[in-house]
Parts: structure tokens; C-alpha cells; sequence
């Protein structure tokens, strides 16, 4: 463990609207996931081995939404907060899928917020693909272990809404998988841990991904609330009878509960088609379906929407007025009421979900006397072999959940013998005060195997040691066609910059640090204060090229050259560059055009190996491996966070494909008029200006759009 100051945890859940009090179901994206989040960190925040533990999300003031989304923080009480971090349209809430184009955005604005704090997270933990997406980045840029909780995959999800019948292209746009999908794969390669709720979690739907023999699972359920959720007791009557009877003509007879956002996934339609074909269930009980928030039905995101007409159509196909209820709204105390009133009733608590990573809703009727059916895909599998109180189905098939509904309510020894083994199994398996313990032993594995290289980094991590103290702007450049290719251009920067003394000059170039200097007195250029050479390998500064060791030590992580060599030696279509071209923390290799080997397949290779490297594919000819840690996006973000620059006080050019990883998020950046096609794709992000000047008159064009030298209005 760290110093007696305790541990301090930095997590990050980006999607959805998250707040103390949160408004669970109101959206597609503010469910389960969130619950959890919360739920684990109170529980953390109150084991006294943990000193501070903070959730980053994003901030947004949408009028249509609480204005504590809007707050940049909010405490939970306990040394518990939530961050708020702006990223893409401040007034508009986002739904997930549409986050992955400000998710670098969110890097620099958390970078940024660990930078203003007096402390130094001892760990990160990522919830979900977009949040793995910056926790991976953030581990690479500060030498933090990263812990992932997955919550749902993107593989697993794909395969089951195509065996609903849904179209591979048509989920792909809509889902956005292939971003989903390799953030996922590089979370397994990268993280410390990746925690599962579940066995099954790891042997089935992991293993659908590349990288997962190489990943470090560790199946650590989550809890359920026991002072919110528990059994009716001697109740004899619930308090939702009269809302129900709004909806229900016998609102005695025992209910079919579900509890669930309106998502596709979720198979509210079959649960429905399975009630309404099924005479006796009709006849003895009823379906309450508790599917969100809503108010107008126009406001309705259009997947939830559709979920809910799909029911509505179905109840109205069957007739099944005075049968079913659909309660439009509840409140957070009202939920642990739904399942009392089902266990006061002798009714059956049913989550049909095509695929299920957990079942917290599992754990929560068990804890409350209420037997379950459940999918047989994914999580409820394990909560069934513990609680015993269940059965579970295939959810496409409607014969099995409704013979499981029929079993369930009409056998009534079976009920009362899994109402009590659910209520034996939850308190004996499922708590949160058991999960803080496991989840900090597993910490404390981490950071000790870790302590020998935190401390090596610690000086790349804590504090500012200012290699340039009076600049307060940082220009970088790539060299060829961006700074060179116009003298007269070149020749204006260069009198603008010596005009400028509080911006440092830089450049960032795949050359060697020798190619470096010769180039540039070629061209006259006067030694820049920055020198990001070697595929952002190396670091050195100023006249006497001192050379950043914090930089090196930094790409050390998991770095081993020789295994690149052995691993590579034999690949037809590969040649090692001439040693001048080779470094400490690069491999080059010439590529026959004739017989190219795939980058992926060369990444895919290396993994197996356990080598965490990044193969970078040039021209078609070239070919670079580098640490996983080593680009020059994030030499320029490692440089920013020890000088205690803002991002957008840095200022990035470049004219190709090469130059795109140190471009976007808070980083301003241009991209001269003199651009290669790759780039075309950067036109609608954020913070890239696309100048109509070439060379260097495209580099002084970007400054002046930037207003760089002073105030910027970005």
C-alpha cells in the first residue's frame, strides 16, 4: 500500500448522468452501470485503507436534463467525489455511442485535473469501453496501474443482436463496435486487472477477444444495498397498491416483475409475448414492467422508443388491459417497494435479457424474498449456483421462460424454498463491505508488483521541474512539408517566433536525433528548445540536447527489444533497418512491397509473445515497433503535464497521417494547406484548424486563427 496518507483511487465512468442521487432508468445510459459505480465507490470511501477516492465524468448544462450535471463537483461524502469534465458540446447531453469523438478531449481535461491537484492517484480504474478508451491513454501518459470493470463487451453484444435477427451493418453504425471493440482489446493488453462479476464472464464472453489469454482477470461480484433491499417481512399490503390499480384489475394476484431500461437487450418484447400466449399466467397473475422514466413520448430516444411501442402494440394486440402495468415514473425508494410487493404476493421476479453481464436486479429480489427467472447468458448463472432461488432460460425461447414463470408461481413449496435460499445466499455472497476487502487486496498485489518501476517513474509523476521556465505557449512542428517546403514561409515563423520569446519552439520528426540536427541546419533553421525524435521515442532539449530521462524511464513499461527482434526475425516480407536507424526504444524494418506482412497480424504476434509494443506502418515501406508508451502525441502531453502547461496553450502542426496522434483533444492544432488525404478524415474535430496556406504560411495562418501568442479564444 502507498503512505500512511491511504490509498487514492481514481475512477472513471463517462456515459450517462451520474450524480449522488442518480436518476436510474431514465435513459438508456443511466442504469445498471451507474448504480454499481456509485455503490462501489461508497463502499471503498468507507474501508479506512482509502483516503480519497474520486469519479471523473462528463459535464453538460443540457436544459433538458438536472442542473447538477452542470456542476464541476460534487461530494458523496467520505473523501468521495464526482468530477465533472467538459468534453464535446457543453449544453447537450450525449448518448454513449456518440461520445467516442471527444473521448481525447476527456484525456487532456483529466490530465489537466490530476495535473491542479496536490496528489497523484495511486491507481485508475476504468469502467466500460469508452472510459478503458482514456484509462488506457491516461496509465500509458503517467505510469498509473489501470483496473477495468467492463460491465457489457462489444463482441458479445454483437453476436447476440445478430442472432435477434438484427443487421451486422446496420448495429455497427448504430453501436459504433469497431471503436468499442478495439478499446476493449487494448484494455486487456494493458490493464493490471480486468474485474468480472462472474466465471462464465471470463470464459465465454472474453474469450471471444484476441488479447484475452493474456489478461489478468479477477472475478470479484458486486453487492447489493441490504438497509435498502430486503424482505416484506409480516407486510400484509404494499404501498404501491393504489398507483397500481391504475393499471391492474386484480392488483392481488402474484405479479411478473421486470425491472429494466427499455433496450432492445433487454427482451421486454418476448417476455410479454410469452405472458400474453400463456392462458393460466394470464388468468392467475400479472406482468409489471418498470422500463425507466418518461414523460412526452416524442422525448424518447428513438432505440427506447421502439422498445416501448413494441410492448404497447403487443399489450394492445392482446388485450391485455387491467393486466399489465407500465408505470411512466418511480423514484428511487419505489424500486426496493416493486420487489416487496412481488414477494408479498407470491409473484416471481423475471430478467429476460438476451445476454446479461452480471443481474444486479438478480441480487436485489433475492435480498428482498422474491424467486428469479433468469437468462442463462452471462451473469445470473453464478448468482443461481450461490442463491439457489431461481431458474434460468434461454431468453429466445418462449417455451422455456413461460414453463420456468409457471414452475415459479404455481409451485408453492418451490417458492417459499427459493424466497429462503435467496435470502440466505445473498447475505452469505453478495455484499459490498466483502467486494471493498477483495478489490483492496487485489490493489495491493498490483502496487506491490509495481512499486520498482512508480518509483523509477515517481520523478516523471510528481512535481514540475520547468526545462524551459519562462515559456508559457509550445509550438511543435513536424519537419518535412509542414515546417520546410517554403523558405520565404520559413523564414517569417522564424523571425515571428524570435518576436515571441514565451513561445517555445519544438519539433517532433520519425528521424533520428543526428538526421534531426543535419536536416534542420540544412535549412537554416536555429536549434529548437524541443527536439521529439525517433517516432516520439526520445525527448532532448535546447543547444546542449540534454536528453529527458524521466521520458526514457517512462517507456521502459513492459518495453523488451530483444523479444521484438526474436519475435520478428523470421517474418517473410520484414528487413532491419541499417543500425543508424535503430534506438534504445525503436526496431525499424524496411517492408517488401511484394509480400507486406499486416501490421495487426505483426501486433497480434507480439502479443502472444507478451511484448506490449506499437507497430507503426509508414508509406507502405516502413515499418517501426515502439513501446506501447511511445508516441509523439503523448511525448507532447507527458511534456505539457511536467511544465504545468494547458493544453491548449500548445499549439501542433504537421501536413500527413504521421502527425494525426499529436492533433485533437484540448492540443490546438493545424494542418497545413499542403495536407496528404489521410488527414481529410480530422476536418470535424475539435480543435483542428485546416489552413489554406502550405509549409510554414500554414503554420503562421494556425497562429493567427489561434490568437497563440496571447489570449487564446478557442
Amino acid at each position: 500500500m502507498p503512505d500512511h496518507e491511504g490509498l487514492y483511487i481514481l475512477m472513471l465512468s463517462i456515459h450517462g448522468r451520474i450524480c449522488g442521487t442518480p436518476e436510474l432508468g431514465v435513459d438508456a445510459d443511466t442504469g445498471g452501470q451507474v448504480g454499481y459505480v456509485l455503490d462501489e465507490m461508497r463502499a471503498l470511501a468507507r474501508d479506512p485503507r482509502v483516503a480519497r477516492i474520486d469519479l471523473l465524468t462528463r459535464r453538460f448544462s443540457d436544459p433538458a436534463t438536472h442542473p447538477i450535471y452542470g456542476e464541476a463537483r460534487e461530494s458523496l461524502g467520505s473523501g468521495a467525489r464526482i468530477i465533472r469534465l467538459s468534453a464535446g458540446p457543453s449544453q447537450k447531453y450525449l448518448q454513449k455511442e456518440r461520445l467516442w469523438d471527444y473521448l481525447d478531449t476527456f484525456v487532456d481535461g483529466a490530465l489537466q485535473f490530476i495535473r491542479s491537484e496536490n496528489r497523484i492517484p495511486d491507481i485508475i480504474h476504468s469502467h466500460y469501453a469508452d472510459a478503458g478508451y482514456v484509462g488506457v491513454r491516461l496509465s500509458r501518459l503517467l505510469g498509473i496501474p489501470l483496473i477495468h470493470t467492463g460491465h457489457s463487451l462489444g463482441r458479445d453484444k454483437r453476436e447476440r443482436l445478430i442472432a435477434a435477427g438484427r443487421k451486422a451493418e446496420s448495429i455497427d453504425r448504430q453501436f459504433r463496435f469497431s471503436r468499442r471493440i478495439a478499446a476493449e482489446e487494448a484494455v486487456l493488453s494493458e490493464a493490471s486487472a480486468i474485474l468480472t462479476s462472474t466465471r462464465q464472464e471470463v470464459d465465454k464472453q472474453y474469450a471471444l477477444y484476441e488479447n484475452a489469454a493474456q489478461a489478468h482477470f479477477v472475478v470479484l461480484p458486486p453487492g447489493v444495498d441490504l438497509r435498502r433491499f430486503s424482505r416484506p417481512g409480516r407486510q400484509r399490503s404494499s404501498p404501491l397498491l393504489p398507483s397500481l390499480r391504475r393499471f391492474l384489475e386484480a392488483p392481488r394476484k402474484p405479479a411478473i416483475l421486470a425491472i429494466a431500461r427499455p433496450d432492445e437487450r433487454k427482451n421486454f418484447q418476448r417476455l410479454v409475448e410469452a405472458y400474453a400466449t400463456t392462458p393460466d399466467l394470464r388468468e392467475q397473475a400479472n406482468l409489471i414492467l418498470v422500463m425507466g422514466q418518461r414523460d412526452r413520448f416524442e422525448q424518447i430516444p428513438h432505440g427506447a422508443r421502439g422498445v416501448i411501442e413494441s410492448v404497447l402494440r403487443t399489450v394492445d394486440d392482446y388485450d391485455l388491459y387491467g393486466q399489465v402495468a407500465l408505470p411512466k415514473h418511480h423514484e428511487p425508494e419505489e424500486i426496493p417497494e416493486y420487489y416487496r410487493y412481488a414477494a408479498i404476493y407470491k409473484g416471481v421476479f423475471v430478467n429476460p435479457a438476451l445476454t446479461e453481464p452480471f443481474g444486479l436486479t438478480l441480487l436485489e429480489a433475492a435480498a428482498s424474498g422474491l424467486p428469479v427467472v433468469a437468462t442463462r447468458h452471462g451473469g445470473p448463472q453464478d448468482i443461481i449456483r450461490y442463491c439457489r432461488n431461481g431458474i434460468l432460460v434461454d431468453p429466445l425461447n418462449i417455451g422455456e421462460m413461460q414453463d420456468a414463470l409457471r414452475q415459479m408461481l404455481f409451485d408453492r413449496r418451490r417458492w417459499q424454498r427459493a424466497s429462503r435460499a435467496g435470502l440466505m445466499g445473498v447475505r452469505r455472497v453478495y455484499s459490498w463491505e466483502a467486494h471493498a476487502r477483495r478489490y483492496l487486496a487485489e490493489v495491493e498485489r498490483i502496487l506491490r508488483r509495481q512499486r520498482k518501476q512508480l518509483r523509477r517513474e515517481s520523478a516523471a509523476r510528481q512535481g514540475v521541474r520547468r526545462a524551459l521556465p519562462t515559456a508559457d505557449h509550445l509550438l511543435i512542428s513536424d519537419i518535412d512539408n509542414t515546417l520546410i517546403g517554403d523558405p520565404a514561409g520559413l523564414a517569417a515563423l522564424i523571425e515571428w517566433l524570435g518576436e515571441h520569446p514565451r513561445v517555445a519552439f519544438g519539433i517532433a520528426t520519425g528521424r533520428n536525433l543526428k538526421q534531426t540536427m543535419e536536416v534542420l541546419a540544412a535549412h537554416q533553421v536555429p536549434r529548437p528548445d524541443i527536439c521529439i525524435t525517433d517516432v516520439g521515442t526520445r525527448i532532448v532539449y535546447g543547444n546542449t540536447l540534454h536528453e529527458d530521462q524521466d521520458w526514457a524511464a517512462h517507456l521502459h513499461y513492459r518495453w523488451w527489444r530483444e523479444g521484438v527482434l526474436q519475435t520478428l526475425a523470421e517474418i517473410p516480407g520484414l528487413r532491419l533497418q541499417e543500425k543508424p536507424a535503430q534506438s534504445t526504444f525503436k526496431v525499424s524494418y524496411y517492408v517488401d512491397p511484394k509480400r507486406p506482412p499486416t501490421a495487426k497480424d505483426l501486433q497480434q504476434r507480439l502479443h502472444q509473445q507478451r511484448i506490449a509494443a506499437h507497430v507503426v506502418l509508414s508509406h507502405t515501406r516502413y515499418l517501426d515497433v515502439l513501446p506501447i508508451r511511445a508516441s509523439k502525441g503523448h511525448a507532447i502531453r507527458f511534456l505539457a503535464f511536467r511544465w504545468g502547461l494547458p493544453l491548449h496553450a500548445v499549439l501542433t502542426a504537421g501536413d500527413s497521417g504521421n502527425d494525426a496522434d499529436m492533433m485533437g483533444g484540448e492540443i490546438c492544432g493545424v494542418v497545413v494547406g499542403n495536407h496528404s488525404p489521410e488527414l481529410h478524415g480530422l476536418r470535424d474535430r475539435h480543435h483542428i484548424y485546416f489552413a489554406s496556406a502550405c509549409h510554414a504560411w500554414g503554420i503562421l495562418e494556425g497562429i493567427q486563427h489561434y490568437h497563440f501568442s496571447g489570449d487564446l479564444h478557442v
